[in-house]
């Protein structure tokens, strides 16, 4: 009997080790998947960054040009408003004295559509 309890209780060993293995394969498992998926993570992330850097650079260059063309209208407009106004203080007095001129110079005539009745 001593035989026979002996090959149970190595039956029971071994049972123990092939259960202690399995623990340990499961936890080198649940390690790789848990580390395979925080590298995934990174990568992604990784992926990410680039893909809004890229999209920023893009979105940059396109403003920008925006942003050009919004800075010469402005620069146009204030040239063309400066020009009307040096024209204006330029022309003033010389439309005035013509405007006054005019006002001033009576010059009396009959009109040609005026009939002379006795």
């Amino acid at each position: 009997m001593t035989s026979q309890s002996q090959g149970i209780q190595q039956l029971l060993q071994a049972e123990k080790r092939a259960k202690d293995k399995l623990e340990e394969a499961k936890k080198r498992k649940g390690k790789r998947l848990k580390q395979a998926k925080e590298e995934a993570t990174a990568e992604i992330d990784h992926y990410r960054l680039q893909r809004e850097k890229d999209f920023r650079h893009k979105q940059s260059t396109i403003m920008g040009s925006q942003g050009n063309l919004s800075t010469k209208i402005d620069e146009e407009t204030t040239a063309k408003i400066r020009d009307l106004t040096s024209n204006y203080h330029k022309n003033m007095e010389s439309v005035i004295g013509r405007l006054l001129d005019e006002v001033y110079h009576i010059d009396p005539e009959l009109h040609a559509n005026y009939a002379y009745t006795i």
